[in-house]
Formats: structure tokens, sequence, C-alpha cells
């Protein structure tokens, strides 16, 4: 090869392409753009929810003169689903939002108070049953892993799902509630 043979091929040669930082900063935008559509959509859905459980009364307060506290626990509030339909879950008035929790049983009812959420009570009169299960909407664990509380609210059947953060004291759980449930009626309401 001669010297300007060499130089012939050299300028034959071309660089590689550079990156095209309009196009990929297009797709970029596009991607998040997307994104955005996905959560505006969930959110959509989720005050869809609410609206179609509009008819579920307000939640009862706690009372002025509660009792004396039977059990309480620390945990996790996973959220309200109609009863027997685990996936249903129940949005209206907070009872979706999922949320650290403080819950005391008394002879008044369950108390369930929830930082940074709406608190909820329970009037003993309206607690059902309660169990130990592997899920509720949103949430499964292990066979056992958490405590559902099944109560009557309006003419609702309503599933709550909690999580004691010492998951060795829910079975005392289901046996205090269980011992002072009311039976349901074929019509949902207690005898």
């Amino acid at each position: 090869m001669t010297p300007l043979s060499t130089l012939h091929l050299a300028a034959d040669q071309k660089s590689a392409q550079v990156t095209d930082w309009s196009g990929r900063i297009g797709w970029i935008v596009g991607l998040l753009l997307f994104i955005a559509l996905l959560y505006w959509l969930m959110r959509e859905g989720w005050k869809w929810r609410g609206t179609l459980q509009s008819d579920l009364p307000e939640l009862p307060g706690a009372p002025t003169e509660p009792g004396t506290a039977g059990l309480s626990m620390s945990g996790r509030y996973h959220g309200s689903t109609t009863a027997g339909q685990w996936l249903d879950r129940i949005v209206a008035h907070g009872l979706g939002t999922r949320s650290r929790a403080e819950v005391t049983l008394t002879d008044a009812g369950l108390d369930v108070v929830r930082p940074g959420a709406n608190d909820f009570f329970i009037p003993a009169a309206q607690l059902r049953e309660a169990r130990l299960d592997k899920g509720i909407a949103g949430k499964v664990l292990t066979e056992g892993g958490l405590l559902i509380v099944t109560w009557q609210h309006g003419d609702k059947l309503i599933d709550s799902g909690f999580r004691s953060d010492h998951a060795a004291e829910q079975s005392a759980w289901v046996e205090a509630i269980n011992s002072m449930k009311h039976p349901v009626t074929t019509e949902g309401t207690a005898r």
C-alpha cells in the first residue's frame, strides 16, 4: 500500500453516528406522559369506587366512655372489603386507606385509631366474628397472618384486615371478639 492509497482509505471512512438527543428526549417525555396518564386513571378509578359506595353511612365515632380496655394492639390496618369477597375493597369514608393503627377492644366495641387517616369505631353490637386469614385486597400473607374482623355497617357486612406487630397475639383477639359477637340472621341484622 502506498501512502496515497492509505490517505484515500482514511477519507472513505465515516465516523460513528452521533446520538440523536431530540429523539431520545421525545421518547422519555412520551414515556413520562404515559406513566402520568396511568396514575391519573388509577386515581379516577379510586374516586369512582368511592362514589359507587356512597350509600355506606358515616362511620360511628368512639364513645366518650368506652369502658376498660380488654385488649390493645399496635400494628397495621390493611383495608376493608365486602364480607366474603376479599378483593372487593371498600374505599368510602377512608376505609380503603392503609395505615398504622392502634386497635383497642373494650366492652363498647373496637376502637381503631389511625394516625394520618380517619379513625373509626365498631360498636360491640355490630361485631359479627373474627378469624385469622391469609389475605385481604392488596395484602396477602402466610396462612393466619391477618386478623380479619367482620362487622355490620348499615345493611352491609364488612371485613377489616389488621396485622399486629406481634402476630402471636392475634389468636387472643379472635377468641375475645368471637366471645362477644352477635349472631347474624338471614336478613343480615343481629338477632
